[in-house]
């Protein structure tokens, strides 16, 4: 399989979990599929078999300056290996939102507009969750993340 083929996989599987939280989140297996679950575990072998595989390759690129940044991500494998740790972030960010909103009793259909955002933008959804979550209990307390 080639990065390209790679990437497409990685980006369904990916869709196919968010399509999960958006449509049947409501339910209570479909964060715990997403977030605790086959998809952002799956993702996360993936990424890590990708630095694994990979990271030797990285023309001297790093994470110390934005010009070894740029440089590392010249690879196309640490790329999507790049790529792929933004999937299974974000998705799981998405799924911990449904499951705090139906902690926290707030509508599905609120956290619609969140997940959205986490999916494209990442933090902006977050951000505008914990608006939500804020303006609606008064409080952006933690005490469901464990849940």
């Amino acid at each position: 399989m080639n990065a390209e083929q790679l990437f497409s996989l990685c980006n369904m599987l990916a869709m196919g979990g968010w399509l999960i939280l958006i449509f049947a989140g409501k339910t209570r297996w479909a964060p715990r599929l997403v977030s605790g679950g086959l998809l952002p575990l799956l993702l996360a072998i993936i990424y890590s078999a990708l630095l694994v595989a990979h990271w030797g390759e990285n023309n001297g690129g790093g994470f110390g300056t934005l010009s070894a940044v740029a440089k590392l991500f010249e690879n196309h494998w640490l790329l999507l290996a790049g790529w792929v740790h933004y999937l299974a972030f974000d998705l799981f960010i998405g799924a911990w939102e449904v499951r705090d909103s139906q902690a926290l009793g707030i509508s599905h259909w609120i956290v619609v507009p969140c997940l959205a955002l986490t999916f494209f933008f990442g933090p902006m959804g977050l951000l505008l969750y914990f608006a939500i979550r804020i303006s609606r209990k008064r409080g952006a307390g933690f005490t469901t993340f464990s849940q």
